[in-house]
């Protein structure tokens, strides 16, 4: 990768291992981790073909293909992946940095239905490839395919989301403040955005 992800720049040495024990001992009490996964299930058709594009250790993919989808995850960060590969059997999981995505570096023919983009991934991007990112993602979409992204908007502003949004070519089609559909405020601490991938190929 070029330019390191924020994942790994901003954060310290055991933050990877601390994220994986952290879910795992969160699944282990039985907390709810399928929000993001019951979104997504929501708007696709059944036997979809979905992208967890920086799917961490594999929580929300793993709901995804327990729905009944196809589903590939994909994250910069080996520590991570490598746990999505012990804890979750069934999808595809594969390391592979956003900035430089596409179907080929995937090993994937056949574009996705849906993609989802949970846990602040857009925040922990590499800065200034945020539109790199979101242009990638859409280049592996369907026609019509939709993107969901979420992530506090204390680490990623608005505006300049919506602006990458566009110059990326997709539609901000709708947007909440939370993964269970609150209204969408100005003044929210987290947003959900949907992202409509236009007909037309580019």
């Amino acid at each position: 990768m070029a330019t390191p992800p924020r994942w790994f720049t901003d954060t310290d040495d055991n933050h990877s291992q601390w994220y994986v024990d952290r879910f795992r001992d969160l699944a282990a009490e039985g907390a709810d981790l399928a929000g993001e996964a019951r979104f997504v299930d929501a708007m696709v058709a059944r036997h979809s073909r979905i992208l967890d594009a920086g799917c961490g250790p594999g929580r929300t993919g793993a709901a995804l293909f327990a729905c009944g989808h196809d589903v590939v995850g994909v994250d910069a960060d080996p520590v991570l992946i490598a746990a999505a590969v012990e804890d979750h059997q069934g999808p595809t999981w594969l390391v592979q940095d956003l900035a430089e995505l596409s179907l080929a570096s995937i090993h994937q023919t056949e574009p996705f239905d849906a993609a989802v983009l949970a846990g602040n991934v857009m925040a922990f991007v590499a800065q200034g490839t945020e539109t790199q990112v979101l242009a990638n993602v859409r280049s592996v979409l369907k026609p019509d395919g939709f993107a969901v992204v979420g992530f506090h908007t204390d680490r990623y502003e608005i505006s300049l989301f919506d602006s990458h949004i566009a110059e990326a070519g997709l539609i901000l089609e709708s947007r909440f403040a939370t993964w269970d559909l609150r209204p969408w405020r100005d003044d929210a601490d987290f947003a959900v955005s949907v992202l409509r991938n236009p007909t037309a190929r580019f």
